[in-house]
């Protein structure tokens, strides 16, 4: 009998242990990356000499039922939508960006905490929780590209249109992601 209970605590402390529920990580630096990323773009805006009032086109919007997805997904599932997000974002901000008002080290920084933030949680994901790239996601940074980017020729003001846009991305993912921490 006691062997039992000894066997189903250490069952439980290990699931408990591999769950990316308790990753290091997560419980240790998120928060912290996840603050820089938001105070990073808005740094960005900060330098901003553009005003812009504008919104991105609801044609190109982000398709929002996917975040509600995502809500009520798995803690592994919630991981691999956000660094999907993030990796996407990251790719956008490497297009032609020579017209953006802020300054290039700004972006820079920024864009090294989006990656750390996304090989962070990568590091919470288990091996065997390799799924496919999400075709929605993909096909909504495409069109940021081409119907917001290329067609208003990478101005400040389509830079402008970008960031604003990506830190919505960047509070509902740390919305989504500090569930975890809660939990």
């Amino acid at each position: 009998m006691l062997n039992g209970i000894f066997f189903v605590c250490l069952s439980l402390s290990l699931w408990t242990a591999g769950s990316s529920l308790s990753c290091r990580w997560m419980q240790h630096k998120f928060q912290q990356f996840s603050k820089n990323s938001l105070d990073l773009i808005d740094s960005m805006a900060n330098n901003s000499t553009n005003t812009t009032n504008t919104t991105v086109d609801a044609g190109v919007g982000f398709p929002n039922h996917l975040y509600n997805q995502a809500s009520k997904a798995s803690a592994e599932d919630k991981l691999s939508f956000t660094v999907q997000i993030l990796e996407e974002m990251v790719v956008l901000f490497e297009e032609d960006n020579s017209k953006a008002s802020w300054e290039e080290i700004r972006e820079e920084n920024f864009l090294q905490v989006v990656t750390q933030v996304a090989d962070g949680l990568r590091s919470c994901i288990g091996s065997h929780s390799h799924k496919r790239k999400n075709k929605k996601i993909q096909m909504y940074f495409k069109r940021l590209s081409s119907h917001v980017l290329e067609r208003m020729d990478h101005s400040a003001e389509a830079w402008e249109l970008i960031r604003k846009e990506m830190k919505t991305h960047l509070v509902r993912a740390d919305l989504l992601c500090s569930s975890h921490l809660t939990n």
